[in-house]
C-alpha cells in the first residue's frame, strides 16, 4: 500500500489526454519535411515527453548531427503545423481519468498536470476537454513556466512550492515516457509511476525502473489499495 500522498503529478498526452499521439506524428513529419529521413518510433524514443524543440535537438543529434542547425526552423513550422493540427483534432481524456481527478481532490490529493507542450498548446489541450483548474486539476505546469524542462524537477519543484508541499516524499508522478519517470526520480518523489496508454512500451520504461508501470491511470487507484 502507498504511503501519504499529498500530490500528484500527470503528464498530459498520453497519460490523462489521448490526443492520439498527434504530437509526435507531427513532429516527426515536420522533421521530414526539412529532408531528414527519420521513423516515428525513433522520435518517440528520443523525443517522449520531452520540451519539443529539445526533442528536435535530440533526434537530430542521434540521426542528422550535421543538420542540428535547422531545429530552430524545424520547431517554428511544428508549431504552426501542430496547432492546424489540433483545430480539427478531437481530444478525450484517457479512459476514466475525467472521473479519477475530481475524486482523487476530494480525498484532498492536489492534482498537478505537467508537461513538455507549451502553456499555450496545453491550455488548448485543457478547452477541448472542458477541464477546469479547481474541478479536475489544481495546477498546470508547463515547459514556459520553466528554465529547465524534463528530465529536470524544476516543474514539480515549482508544483510544490505552489501548492505548499513540502515533502517530496509526498509526490506521486506518473506518465507515459521514460523521461517522465526520470522527472519524478530527479525531483526525489516518494513514487514514480509508469504508464502504457501513451509514447512508450514496458521495455522503454522498464529501463528507467519506476516504483509501478500500470496499463492506465485509472488502475491507479488500486496501488492505493493493496
Amino acid at each position: 500500500m502507498l504511503g501519504p500522498i499529498k500530490m500528484v503529478v500527470f503528464d498530459m498526452a498520453g497519460t490523462t489526454v489521448n490526443e492520439q499521439n498527434v504530437v509526435y506524428k507531427t513532429l516527426h513529419k515536420a522533421i521530414e519535411a526539412h529532408g531528414i529521413d527519420v521513423a516515428l518510433a525513433t522520435v518517440l524514443r528520443l523525443g517522449a515527453g520531452k520540451e519539443k524543440l529539445q526533442a528536435i535537438k535530440d533526434v537530430l543529434e542521434q540521426v542528422a548531427p550535421d543538420k542540428i542547425d535547422r531545429a530552430a526552423v524545424i520547431f517554428e513550422y511544428f508549431k504552426s503545423a501542430l496547432t492546424k493540427a489540433y483545430n480539427s483534432l478531437a481530444v478525450e481524456p484517457v479512459t476514466g481519468v475525467d472521473l479519477l481527478l475530481p475524486k482523487l481532490r476530494a480525498a484532498g490529493i492536489k492534482v498537478v498536470l505537467n508537461t513538455g507542450y507549451s502553456g499555450s498548446i496545453a491550455q488548448s489541450l485543457l478547452q477541448k476537454l472542458q477541464w477546469e483548474q479547481g474541478r479536475e486539476y489544481d495546477l498546470l505546469v508547463t515547459a514556459s513556466d520553466v528554465v529547465q524542462s524534463r528530465p529536470h524537477p524544476e516543474m514539480i519543484e515549482l508544483a510544490m512550492k505552489t501548492l505548499l508541499v513540502e515533502d517530496p516524499a509526498q509526490v506521486l508522478k506518473a506518465g507515459d515516457s521514460a523521461i517522465d519517470i526520470e522527472e519524478g526520480k530527479n525531483a526525489r518523489c516518494g513514487v514514480t509511476v509508469g504508464v502504457l496508454s501513451g509514447a512508450q512500451t514496458t521495455a522503454q520504461l522498464e529501463s528507467v525502473a519506476p516504483d509501478f508501470i500500470i496499463d492506465s491511470l485509472i488502475d491507479l487507484p488500486a496501488l492505493f489499495a493493496s
